[in-house]
């Protein structure tokens, strides 16, 4: 198949159609629920780490269902807290981690966490595409969030050339335009998690596969 031109405005509106029927990525879904505070989409974000979004979110609606303000948090035990997260992947770290970060809100910032990149990444366990995602979805901030999928797919694509999703970041935001910053993670996670799979994408129903080098590919449906 001859290639066309890859023009990426074109290829997220096909996309934003082909994930229609799939489910929201965690942390867009729980901010249409209403969680949209900074607070609440830092600890959603730790919750999500090494951890499936069928996972995330139920255990996320089950903390704010309990508590949603760092005093709230604060005031948990250990215990309490880890048994909340539990089927969170390394929940021990993690209710630890976030017990320590509600303490520190509460204390340097009168119980509100700012909407700032230097804030979030000042917290242990939390880097720079926790900390984007975050920005990007409470704040509407025009921050990029790179996690495996949208690094995946953006190399399979040809439209970056990268070998880590750090790299990717940087590559992405000398090349992306700006408007679409928050929406490729967005778009990209439903995406590569049923479409533009790790294994054996679906190239047969792939809305951009007139615009895709298919990099790497060596197997599909």
């Amino acid at each position: 198949m001859d290639k066309q031109p890859f023009d990426i405005g074109v290829a997220l509106g096909r996309i934003e159609q082909a994930v229609q029927p799939w489910p929201k990525a965690a942390l867009f879904q729980l901010a249409e629920e209403g969680y949209t505070s900074v607070f609440e989409q830092l600890l959603a974000c730790i919750i999500s780490i090494r951890t499936y979004d069928e996972v995330t979110l139920p255990v996320s609606r089950t903390l704010f269902a309990r508590a949603r303000t760092p005093a709230a948090i604060a005031a948990f035990s250990w215990e309490e807290l880890d048994g909340l997260i539990n089927p969170s992947t390394f929940h021990e770290r993690k209710a630890k981690q976030i017990l320590v970060i509600a303490r520190q809100v509460e204390e340097a910032f009168g119980g509100v966490l700012p909407g700032e990149r230097e804030v979030l990444l000042s917290f242990a366990g939390v880097g720079p595409k926790c900390a984007n995602l975050v920005l990007g979805v409470a704040c509407g901030i025009p921050v990029i969030s790179v996690d495996i999928h949208v690094h995946r797919v953006t190399g399979r694509w040809g439209y970056v050339k990268a070998s880590t999703p750090e790299k990717t970041l940087l590559a992405l935001e000398a090349l992306l335009p700006e408007q679409f910053w928050i929406d490729i993670n967005r778009l990209l996670v439903p995406f590569g998690k049923h479409i533009c799979t790790g294994n054996r994408p679906r190239c047969s129903t792939c809305p951009v596969l007139d615009m895709c080098r298919q990099v790497g590919v060596t197997e599909h449906r």
